[in-house]
C-alpha cells in the first residue's frame, strides 16, 4: 500500500489505523450519499455510485471493497443509511442488488486503477475512466438483473426486459458518466499533489 503522503523522495507507509479510518469515512460518504438523491420509482438516482467508484481509485481494490462492506453490512443491520431505511428485509427490495456490488464495484475500479495507472504521477484520464466504467457496468449489470428477478418473483409485479434494461441501466449511464469523470479529475488533482491513497 503506498502512502496517504507521497514525495517524489519518500514513500510513507500509512498505519492500517488510517486505511481502516478511510474505509469507514467512504462508508459513511456512501450513506451520505443515499440521501443526495433524485427520486424515481424503484430506484432513485443518487451520489452512492460516485463514492463507490472514488473509494475504489482512491483506498484501492482490497479498502475500497472494505469501506463499501461496511456500508452495506451497517445497513442490513438495522442503521436507516438505504435509500428506503435498512434492516435485513431490505435485501427483498427491488433495488438491493444495486447495494450488493458495491463492495465488488469498488474493488474491481480499485484493482483496475492500480494496474491500468501503476505509479505513473499523470495519471491518464481515459485510463482512470476506464476504470471506473467497468465498477458502473457491474454496479448496473447487478442491480438492474436483480430488479427484474425481484420484481418477477418476489413482488409479482414484472416489468418487461426491455423496460428494466430502458429504465434501470441505460436511463443510469449519463448520470454515471459525469460522475465516473468527476471521480477520475479528483483522483488525478491528488496525483498531482503528491497525495496518493491508491494500493
Amino acid at each position: 500500500m503506498q502512502s496517504f503522503y507521497q514525495s517524489k523522495a519518500a514513500v510513507e507507509q500509512p498505519s492500517r489505523l488510517q486505511l481502516y479510518l478511510l474505509s469507514s469515512l467512504f462508508a459513511a460518504l456512501t450513506a451520505a450519499g443515499a440521501f443526495l438523491r433524485i427520486p424515481i420509482p424503484y430506484v432513485p438516482i443518487t451520489l452512492q455510485t460516485f463514492f463507490v467508484v472514488l473509494s475504489g481509485m482512491l483506498l484501492g481494490a482490497k479498502f475500497g471493497m472494505l469501506s463499501q462492506l461496511i456500508y452495506v453490512a451497517a445497513g442490513l443491520s438495522g442503521v436507516p443509511i438505504f435509500t428506503n431505511g435498512g434492516g435485513l428485509g431490505y435485501i427483498f427490495q427491488p433495488t438491493f442488488g444495486y447495494l450488493l456490488s458495491f463492495p465488488v464495484a469498488a474493488y474491481i475500479t480499485g484493482a483496475l486503477t492500480q494496474k491500468l495507472v501503476k505509479n505513473s504521477r499523470h495519471a491518464s484520464l481515459f485510463r482512470l475512466f476506464a476504470a471506473g466504467s467497468v465498477g458502473v457496468l457491474i454496479i448496473l449489470t447487478v442491480g438492474a438483473t436483480f430488479l427484474y428477478l425481484n420484481l418477477m418473483f418476489v413482488l409479482e409485479k414484472p416489468l418487461a426486459l426491455q423496460d428494466v434494461l430502458t429504465g434501470y441501466f441505460v436511463a443510469f449511464i449519463p448520470g454515471d458518466t459525469i460522475k465516473i469523470i468527476a471521480s477520475a479529475l479528483i483522483y488525478k488533482k491528488l496525483r498531482t499533489i503528491n497525495l496518493n491513497l491508491v494500493c
